[in-house]
């Protein structure tokens, strides 16, 4: 999975501005089982989205399609999860 880490460089007025448009977005990749998670960061300097383990070429087009995308800086971590409470067994990445 990842774990990705946004920061708003830009004034929150920016950010509000897009708001509603990423909400919606979020909810697009909800719906496609892409994001396992969303919220903000507090205090609100950014944000964190968890994404399922999906091709980094289609995560990467799916955050350029954000609307917050220029106005916030994306940090993406690959997450191996190798152990998990049983809840979120399904996305443990089985190494072997």
């Amino acid at each position: 999975m990842y774990v990705v880490k946004l920061t708003y460089p830009a004034d929150l007025t920016e950010i509000d501005a897009r708001l509603s448009e990423h909400v919606a977005w979020l909810e697009e990749q909800y719906a496609s089982e892409r994001l396992l998670a969303s919220g903000r960061q507090e205090p609100r300097l950014g944000g964190v989205l968890l994404f399922a383990s999906i091709p980094r070429t289609e995560l990467d087009a799916a955050l350029a399609r954000d609307p917050f995308a220029g106005v916030a800086e994306y940090e993406v971590t690959k997450f191996l999860a190798s152990k998990t409470h049983d809840a979120l067994a399904a996305f443990r990445d089985e190494q072997s």
